[in-house]
């Protein structure tokens, strides 16, 4: 994913976690901000320690941002910031995928319907 579709910066995902709306299902926490100043979305991932090592980790922070890279033009153009929960590390991808589309239509984030 490009520089400019990350949030990095701890008082980035500070102000989204203040600001922003949260939803939740048994897998993710999504923390939604719109932002008029961009034009694109931008996605912060979080995943904790308890998940697994580091392979695990970022096994799971790429599917994430695959998914996301995937359905960008279905999505808003808005800050996301996506925090795994325990059953991920077991999921295969189309499950976290069927996950994160759940979790974006409660939010109200995917245009046209989605899929």
């Amino acid at each position: 994913m490009k520089k400019q579709y990350r949030i990095k910066k701890q008082r980035d995902f500070q102000f989204v976690f203040k600001k922003g709306r949260s939803f939740a299902n048994r897998q993710f926490v999504v923390y939604v901000k719109d932002k008029k100043e961009i034009s694109h979305l931008r996605l912060g991932i979080s995943v904790s320690k308890k998940l697994g090592n580091a392979v695990t980790r970022n096994k799971i922070k790429r599917r994430i941002r695959s998914f996301f890279q995937t359905h960008k033009d279905e999505l808003k153009s808005t800050e996301y910031v996506v925090i795994a929960r325990q059953p991920v590390p077991h999921m295969e991808y189309k499950e976290i995928e069927k996950s994160l589309l759940h979790v974006l239509k409660i939010a109200q984030c995917i245009n046209n319907g989605g899929n």
